[in-house]
C-alpha cells in the first residue's frame, strides 16, 4: 500500500512539474502570404514596421513602429509567436508618455537585444524631433522583461560626434553587443561596439562604407561569416539592395553585391532572422513595403518575407515567392514557386491591367496595352474544386467580383475571388464562382482603360482570354 501511495505521489509530482515547465505546443509549419498586411490573433493589423525579432524561450518577440496618422511616433509595439504567423499582441512597450522628448518624435527601427550579464532587455532605436531629421540621434530604453514597459534612457549622437539614423543591433557569439547606424547624412554606415551593459557606445569598430549612401542595415552571422545587408537611400521608394561579407566586424569587408531584383521586390530591409530547428538554421529576410511609397502612411505598410539562400559561404541570394512556408520546429523556410501569367482579351489584344501599378485595395481593373508589367501578371492559385484565386504579381491582391466591376482586394476565402477556367476554342473563359458570370471587357471596347466587369456568359470575344507567360 505504501508503495502504491509513493507511486501516486511521484506521478502527481511529475505531472505538476510538467505543468510548470511546459511551454507552448510545438509550432506547426505555417504559410504566409507575401506583400500583405498581417493581422494579430485578435484580428487587428500588426504594426511592427522597421522592426526586429528576438527569441526568448519558445517565443519569437517582434518589435516595431506603430505611428500616428502624420507618421510621428505613437508606440513601439511588441508581439509574440511560436510559428512566425500567429502573432499575439503583448504590449505598447514604449509610448509617447514614456519620456517628455517622445511626446512629439520620430522613433524608427527599434531593435531589442538581451544582456545575459545584467538580465536586462535593451532597445536601440533612431530618434528625431518629429518635425524633421535634423537631430540624427540614437536612443536607448531598457526593461526587466521582454514585453514589459521599457524605461527610456535618453538619446544622443554616438561618441558625441556622429549622426545616427537607420540602425540595427547584433550580439556576437562571445556576448559582445554591436550597433550599426547610418551617419553623415546616410553617406556612411558605421559599426559600433556597445558597452558591457549594452546601453552605451564603447567605441567605433569600423566605417567600411564611406560615401556608400546606405541605410536600413541588417547584420547577421552564418558559419563564421558576417553578412551586412542594406538598401540605398531613396526615401520611401524601394531600391536595389546589396550585401557585403567579412570574417571580422573590423574588416576587411568585401565590395557590396546586388541581391534580389532592382527594387528588392518592392521592399526595404528591416531585419534578418535566423530560424533554428531540428533540421538546421535558415535565414528569413524581413522587409517593409512602405505605405508612403504608394500613397499611404507607415501604418499602411505591408511585409515582404523571403528565404535567403547561400550558394557559397560568402554569397547570398534571394528570389521572389508569393508565399513562404516556415517551420520553426525544423528551422526551415521554403518559398512557394509560382508561374505568373498575362490575360489578353481576344477582341482587343490588350491585357488585364491594374491601373498605375497601384498597390491599393479597391482599385478597379481595366484593359491596357500589354507591356510586361507586374501589374499585368497573375498567379492562378488553386483553391480546390476547380477554382482559382488570381493574385496580382505586383500587389499580392486578388481579383474580386463586385457589383460594378472587378477590383483588387486582400485575398480571402470569398467566392467572389474564386474563378473557374474553361477552355473555349483556344481561349479561356473565366467564370466567377459567386455569380456564374464571365470576366468581360465592358461594352466590348478596344480602348485602353476600358473597365473589366463580370457579365452573363455569352461567348463574345470580349469574354475570351489568352493566358501567356
Amino acid at each position: 500500500m505504501r508503495r502504491v501511495y509513493a507511486i501516486l505521489v511521484a506521478l502527481c509530482c511529475a505531472f505538476a512539474a510538467a505543468l510548470v515547465t511546459a511551454g507552448p505546443a510545438q509550432a506547426a509549419a505555417q504559410t504566409i502570404t507575401n506583400g500583405t498586411q498581417f493581422s494579430d490573433t485578435s484580428g487587428n493589423v500588426v504594426h511592427a514596421h522597421g522592426g526586429g525579432v528576438i527569441k526568448v524561450g519558445s517565443y519569437y518577440y517582434w518589435f516595431g513602429e506603430d505611428r500616428n496618422a502624420d507618421n510621428t511616433f505613437r508606440y513601439v509595439d511588441a508581439y509574440r509567436s511560436t510559428d512566425l504567423k500567429n502573432w499575439e499582441f503583448r504590449n505598447h512597450v514604449l509610448t509617447q508618455s514614456s519620456a517628455s522628448e517622445l511626446g512629439t518624435a520620430y522613433i524608427e527601427r527599434p531593435k531589442v537585444i538581451y544582456n545575459a550579464s545584467t538580465g536586462k532587455f535593451v532597445m536601440w532605436m533612431h530618434k528625431e524631433n518629429g518635425v524633421d531629421y535634423s537631430e540624427a540621434r540614437a536612443a536607448v530604453a531598457v526593461s526587466d522583461t521582454v514585453d514589459g514597459a521599457y524605461t527610456y534612457q535618453g538619446s544622443f549622437q554616438p561618441l558625441g560626434q556622429y549622426m545616427s539614423r537607420d540602425i540595427t543591433t547584433f550580439v556576437d557569439t562571445d556576448g559582445t553587443g554591436y550597433m550599426v547606424s547610418a551617419a553623415r547624412e546616410n553617406y556612411d554606415l558605421q559599426i559600433y561596439r556597445l558597452t558591457a551593459d549594452y546601453t552605451g557606445i564603447d567605441g567605433l569598430v569600423a566605417n567600411p562604407w564611406v560615401g556608400g549612401h546606405r541605410e536600413a542595415p541588417a547584420l547577421f552571422k552564418r558559419d563564421g561569416v558576417y553578412f551586412m545587408l542594406t538598401s540605398a537611400a531613396t526615401g520611401w521608394n524601394a531600391n536595389q539592395q546589396q550585401y557585403a561579407t567579412a570574417t571580422s566586424l573590423a574588416g576587411p569587408w568585401t565590395a557590396m553585391t546586388n541581391v534580389g531584383d532592382s527594387t528588392t521586390y518592392n521592399s526595404q530591409t528591416a531585419y534578418v532572422l535566423p530560424v533554428q530547428g531540428t533540421s538546421g538554421t535558415s535565414y528569413l529576410y524581413m522587409g517593409d513595403r512602405w505605405g508612403n511609397s504608394f500613397g499611404g502612411t507607415v501604418n499602411d505598410s505591408r511585409y515582404v518575407w523571403l528565404p535567403l539562400t547561400f550558394p557559397s559561404s560568402t554569397s547570398m541570394s534571394m528570389s521572389w515567392s508569393p508565399e513562404v512556408t516556415i517551420d520553426t520546429a525544423a528551422g526551415t523556410i521554403t518559398g512557394t514557386s509560382a508561374t505568373y501569367e498575362t490575360l489578353t482579351a481576344r477582341h482587343s489584344a490588350k491585357c488585364a491591367d491594374v491601373p498605375g501599378q497601384s498597390l491599393l485595395t479597391g482599385v478597379a481593373l481595366s484593359q491596357y496595352t500589354c507591356n510586361g508589367g507586374n501589374n499585368q501578371k497573375f498567379w492562378f492559385k488553386s483553391v480546390g474544386s476547380g477554382y482559382y484565386e488570381l493574385m496580382t504579381r505586383h500587389s499580392s491582391l486578388c481579383l474580386t467580383e463586385n457589383a460594378t466591376g472587378v477590383t483588387q482586394e486582400n485575398c480571402a476565402t470569398a467566392t467572389t475571388q474564386q474563378w473557374s477556367v474553361t477552355a473555349s476554342g483556344g481561349y479561356v473563359l473565366l467564370k466567377s464562382r459567386a455569380s456564374g458570370e464571365c470576366l468581360d471587357v465592358n461594352g466590348a471596347s478596344t480602348a485602353n482603360s476600358a473597365a473589366l466587369i463580370t457579365y452573363t456568359c455569352n461567348g463574345g470575344t470580349n469574354q475570351q482570354w489568352t493566358r501567356g507567360t
